[in-house]
């Protein structure tokens, strides 16, 4: 893409003196959807004095995906300090997802934040932002698709880069059987970090693909794996309430495979803490939020691209183990690592 023209394509729209309160329209809850809601009450305080705007944070979440929590805190940090009024919305469907987004266009949002687990799926709608004038920018998922989609500027972490890191720590730690726990398939996330895993890790590694919007199914899934295969000496997760689950399928099937995860929150700190997790990576959600909604508020007000609109903002990857495990604890537990 023409980093020129698109500059002129994404013009920064005239910011209205008061944004009214915008509610998207959600997907039925049958449909995993959730409905899009407005950033708490202190985070559209503002502090800015440039003249209020509206940003729509849509990500793919799924339901009690606390992953998510953080991203969020990080947008609503940056919306309260920017003046921007966020409307955050999510769905794990890629279709509904879309739906999201185009919500977000009929409602004449001055910022766009989009996650790209499902990159193909979005193509179209993000090509309507692109008419419509109206700003899009990239966090957590498509670092590998952003420019093609035509995004200003992408803010996560490189999946392939931060799995072949891990795969080189369970050689560390001494690892010689895992299985990586894929809780979606089809995203492209995921899949590119179980095989960074397996591109370094001198091992051996198998795919166990399990419903992640159903936790005591995970549990039974690598429970059952686990007595299955006594020789897996570690059990790879790709985010924290999945290493946690498989915390307890270690106890249930009576195995002594060690627990390394990707991603972080304040119950996964305790877990490297008292020894029942090994290590995590951590991509700093707290800042792919943050820079999301903050970049369009520079991009509205002073023209900035992050990266020059070439380049990803990466926040990761980052070892949390029980070397660093206490400095980390104090953030985590605060909800913002």
């Amino acid at each position: 893409m023409d980093r020129s023209s698109h500059s002129r394509r994404f013009a920064p729209a005239a910011a209205l003196a008061a944004a009214a309160a915008l509610t998207l329209a959600g997907c039925s809850s049958s449909s995993g959807g959730k409905k899009a809601e407005e950033g708490e009450p202190g985070a559209s305080a503002g502090k800015a004095g440039t003249p209020r705007m509206t940003v729509a944070l849509v990500t793919h979440q799924a339901p009690g995906d606390t992953f998510w929590d953080i991203v969020r805190k990080g947008a609503e940090a940056a919306a309260a300090k920017d003046n921007v009024e966020l409307v955050y919305s999510a769905d794990p469907s890629a279709g509904n997802q879309a739906n999201l987004v185009q919500n977000a266009i009929d409602q004449k949002v001055d910022g766009i934040a989009v996650t790209l687990a499902k990159p193909d799926a979005l193509k179209g709608v993000i090509g309507r932002a692109e008419q419509a004038g109206i700003p899009v920018v990239g966090l957590n998922s498509g670092l590998d698709d952003w420019k093609d989609l035509g995004l200003l500027e992408f803010f996560g972490q490189d999946e392939s880069v931060a799995g072949e890191a891990f795969g080189r720590k369970l050689n560390e730690v001494g690892a010689e059987k895992a299985v990586c726990v894929i809780h979606e398939q089809g995203n492209v996330g995921l899949t590119q970090r179980c095989d960074g895993v397996r591109k370094t890790f001198e091992g051996s590694i198998e795919n166990l693909y399990v419903n992640g919007t159903d936790m005591p199914s995970v549990q039974s899934t690598v429970t059952a794996k686990l007595k299955q295969d006594g020789s897996i000496d570690h059990v790879v997760t790709l985010g924290a309430p999945f290493a946690l689950t498989a915390a307890q399928s270690v106890d249930d099937a009576g195995s002594e495979a060690r627990i390394a995860t990707f991603d972080l929150n304040e119950d996964l700190t305790r877990a490297i803490q008292d020894g029942s997790v090994e290590f995590a990576v951590d991509q700093q959600p707290y800042l792919q939020g943050y820079l999301a909604v903050d970049s369009l508020w520079l991009y509205e007000n002073n023209g900035n691209y992050s990266g020059g609109g070439e380049q990803p903002v990466l926040t990761g990857p980052a070892f949390v183990d029980e070397s660093n495990v206490e400095q980390v604890a104090e953030f985590a537990a605060k909800g913002t690592r």
